[in-house]
């Protein structure tokens, strides 16, 4: 298990996570630590307590929104599959139409052919 030293308001946390992903934990904790920042610019020193419960409310705000963004997405995605599919369907059918008409004309033209070399 690695470890690592991240800061959150100027305050340095070590933590323990899996190998690899250290450059991932220390790239959350900078994001979060933004949240904090921008927090305390905003509202001053109201205690470190609530100052990290309203930026993991705001992290968790913004989740939210993003889970609703993937849901309308997943939902269009859906209709798009559907309309595919119904796409595929109506082009297969007017294929098998196309190809019973080209069968059709092809024996018509053989019918007319052979009646004019009879003739011939």
């Amino acid at each position: 298990m690695a470890q690592v030293t991240v800061t959150i308001d100027d305050k340095q946390y070590r933590m323990a996570c899996d190998e690899g992903q250290e450059e991932h934990l220390i790239d959350l904790a900078a994001r979060f630590d933004r949240y904090v920042l921008h927090l305390k610019d905003s509202f001053g020193e109201i205690g470190d307590q609530r100052l990290t419960v309203m930026a993991g409310i705001m992290v968790m705000d913004e989740l939210a929104e993003l889970q609703k963004r993937i849901k309308g997405m997943e939902t269009e995605v859906q209709t798009l599959r559907k309309t595919r599919d119904e796409a595929l369907i109506k082009a297969d059918k007017n294929d098998s139409a196309l190809t019973g008409a080209l069968g059709a004309l092809a024996d018509r033209m053989e019918g007319l052919a052979d009646r004019l070399a009879r003739k011939a």
